[in-house]
């Protein structure tokens, strides 16, 4: 007796106006603003919501960034929680120099971890907007993205199933190592890279702030930093070779490499703490240029890489998100594509501001531990203009904390 053949089981299929792929700071902020327009969207993210809402992240967000996220309403408890920062102290030879850019340009950092402001985002856009995320996807995968009808596959954690998503747009929002990236860099995108050739060892200490502001550590034997976290945790960096291991640097060594570069007359001593975080960085920036291909936009660090040097990451990827919530809103709801067509032309000016600011102020804190004599008296040379001249110390005030950056 002949058996008839198994039936095939069907690849679930579904659609969505607009797929976002990741689920840190650009994603969540796209999101929401599709949410809030009730533009169809789901969010892709490989990770667990647990692992995004506690992945270890350093906050410093420029007040134009808080004040985007406030007038959409997704900064209520930043703005009750955060504190903020209007001086920031350089420290060389000695002594210290300290320089209140909030005075000077009418702008403040607010210190709020990305991991408060990532479960924030999810909070508003899954739990209060019943926005669809689905946690933990695997093998994500971008179909017809140069044409009008691209589409999204991803492996659904629980089933082991293929799901196929048909949408009308894409925001590649996965970050540096994410996917979507590689599908620009297929394409036409150029990618302009800058290796520092130098690496941070980031440290997270269970201790409270030593300063009130930010510290920059001027030394021969390497760069250093302060950073306030929390009342409780504080965050530091040591310059250190590029892919060096952490295991190199035992609780005594970070210690005492820290109270020997951050030392300085009259400062208050560090206060020590366990160290719940140490991790080698290694300091290189990218550019990927056009941030979009066809139907595919990137955003963040899917676009754009900046060494944590002068604290821009997080602002550029909340910058390109704004943006490209509102062409792909306007996309969906009028029909109109004419911002898509200008998003990457619209995000570049900021991103190139950003990176060569950033280049610039890396050559101010690692010259003096070159090694290299001249490299050294350049960085001397920057900060006494910085710290004597007023059109200096006002242009460094407005690029540091980002104001019209770009525009």
């Amino acid at each position: 007796m002949d058996l008839a053949p198994a039936p095939e089981h069907p690849v679930p299929r579904r659609r969505a106006r607009i797929v976002v792929v990741g689920a840190g700071p650009a994603g969540l902020t796209v999101a929401n603003i599709l949410r809030a327009a009730s533009v169809d969207c789901v969010v892709l993210e490989t990770e667990s919501r647990q692992f995004i809402e506690q992945r270890p992240r350093a906050g410093f967000i420029e007040e134009w960034a808080v004040r985007a996220l406030e007038r959409r309403g997704l900064a209520d408890r930043l703005l009750a929680h955060a504190q903020t920062h209007g001086a920031c102290e350089f420290r060389l030879a000695g002594e210290r120099h300290r320089f209140p850019y909030g005075e000077l340009s009418g702008h403040r950092h607010f210190v709020y971890p990305q991991p408060l402001l990532v479960t924030d985002l999810v909070g508003a856009y899954a739990d209060r907007a019943g926005g669809d995320i689905r946690f933990g996807v695997r093998d994500v995968k971008l179909r017809g993205i140069d044409t009008d009808r691209p589409s999204v596959s991803y492996t659904d954690p629980e089933t082991g199933e293929r799901v196929h998503v048909d949408c009308d747009a894409v925001a590649g929002c996965d970050g540096a190592r994410g996917v979507t990236r590689t599908y620009a860099e297929a394409g036409q995108a150029g990618v302009a890279r800058l290796d520092y050739g130098i690496g941070w060892l980031a440290l997270l200490a269970e201790a409270p702030p030593s300063s009130d502001c930010v510290v920059f550590g001027l030394h021969p034997r390497g760069f250093a930093a302060h950073m306030a976290r929390s009342p409780e945790v504080t965050r530091y960096y040591l310059e250190c070779p590029a892919g060096d291991d952490p295991g190199n640097w035992p609780h005594e060594r970070v210690w005492s490499e820290l109270h020997a570069r951050l030392s300085a007359a009259g400062a208050p001593p560090l206060t020590e703490g366990r160290l719940i975080e140490k991790r080698v960085l290694d300091m290189h920036n990218y550019v990927v240029e056009p941030m979009s291909r066809g139907r595919l936009y990137l955003a963040g660090d899917a676009a754009h890489l900046a060494a944590p040097i002068a604290a821009k990451g997080m602002n550029l990827a909340l910058h390109d998100a704004l943006l490209l919530g509102d062409a792909l809103v306007a996309l969906c709801t009028q029909g109109d594509d004419s911002a898509l067509n200008g998003y990457s032309e619209a995000c570049l000016p900021r991103v190139w501001q950003y990176q060569e600011f950033s280049q610039w102020l890396s050559e101010l804190l690692h010259g003096t531990s070159s090694g290299d004599p001249f490299r050294a008296g350049i960085a001397a040379a920057r900060l006494r203009r910085v710290l004597r001249s007023p059109t200096a110390a006002a242009a460094f005030a407005e690029l540091y904390i980002g104001k019209g950056a770009g525009d």
